[in-house]
């Protein structure tokens, strides 16, 4: 259990409190790192901080590890304390705060890795969602027999039990293309991905036909880099970038052999966005990508 601390409380209770978390979320521990920054930009040590807040030092350093859950009054008096003047920075800061939101990937603890909740928990607060994907369709498109095709192929092997786990917390993440205030969702999808019988013919082509109907949603967009055009930046690798409520707040997540990496650099989501908008210019557009896939469809 977590609790919140005000900016008020004197430091005689601060050993009365509750052990940090052990296991922070990806959106807790980015909630430290951006008030970490915040901190050095005002050339503050931690032990100046602790000063102006009141606290120790640890707790200053448990924080910005997102191993403590802040309230929102702490962190708007760490902002007046660090001289930070952007509001909107502050105020998307604050919606992060309190404690562990219970959101529907908690019923996979312990059966997935950290890393799977946090890409459900980072696509849920996103305001927008843009992937690029060379040789796999995106996990938010796939249909469940595709999923449940691709785990069963996975190195090592998985168990019929842990298949399952994976393939509905896959479909569960598709929630946010169809909640009522849905995202902006704009997937770059080469070709190369399209004539993948995962699965074999069939279950292909319940999936290509699945992709065209979801593109037809309003706030889903899909896009797809013919073989003509011959090289594209990023090529092999899948690429999750989500938009947050400032750009600051933006995070990419790469698929890797050895799992998900999440990154927050400012020059690396710039490196990214270069990337998703150079494929964007590659790609077909929306009509001429739906009417690809469907040709594809009509031959499997």
């Amino acid at each position: 259990m977590l609790v919140w601390v005000t900016w008020l409380l004197p430091p005689q209770y601060e050993g009365t409190l509750m052990p940090p978390s052990k296991t922070p979320t990806l959106r807790q521990q980015r909630l430290g790192a951006e008030l970490r920054k915040l901190r050095e930009r005002a050339g503050l040590s931690t032990v100046e901080a602790a000063a102006l807040l009141g606290v120790n030092q640890s707790r200053i350093s448990n924080i910005e590890a997102g191993r403590y859950a802040v309230s929102a009054e702490r962190v708007r008096a760490i902002a007046r304390n660090y001289a930070c003047s952007d509001e909107a920075l502050v105020e998307a800061l604050t919606a992060m705060t309190g404690r562990r939101a219970r959101g529907w990937w908690e019923e996979y603890r312990g059966r997935l890795p950290h890393a799977a909740l946090d890409l459900a928990e980072f696509e849920h607060h996103a305001t927008a969602l843009r992937v690029a994907q060379a040789l796999h369709i995106p996990g938010l498109l796939q249909t469940p027999q595709h999923a449940r095709a691709l785990f069963g192929d996975a190195v090592p092997p998985l168990l019929p039990h842990e298949i399952e786990h994976r393939m509905s917390y896959r479909i569960k993440r598709q929630a946010v293309l169809y909640r009522e205030l849905s995202s902006p969702y704009t997937a770059l999808i080469h070709e190369a991905a399209l004539h993948m019988h995962v699965g074999g013919p069939a279950v292909a082509a319940e999936q290509l036909n699945h992709l065209v109907e979801t593109s037809e949603h309003g706030n889903i967009t899909l896009l797809v880099v013919p073989f003509g055009r011959g090289a594209f930046p990023g090529s092999g690798q899948g690429i999750d970038y989500a938009y947050g409520p400032v750009p600051q707040l933006d995070t990419v997540q790469l698929d890797t052999e050895h799992g998900s990496e999440f990154i927050d650099a400012v020059a690396q989501l710039e490196r990214y966005t270069t990337v998703l908008d150079r494929l964007e210019k590659l790609a077909l557009p929306a009509e001429e990508s739906r009417d690809l896939i469907h040709s594809i469809a009509r031959r499997v």
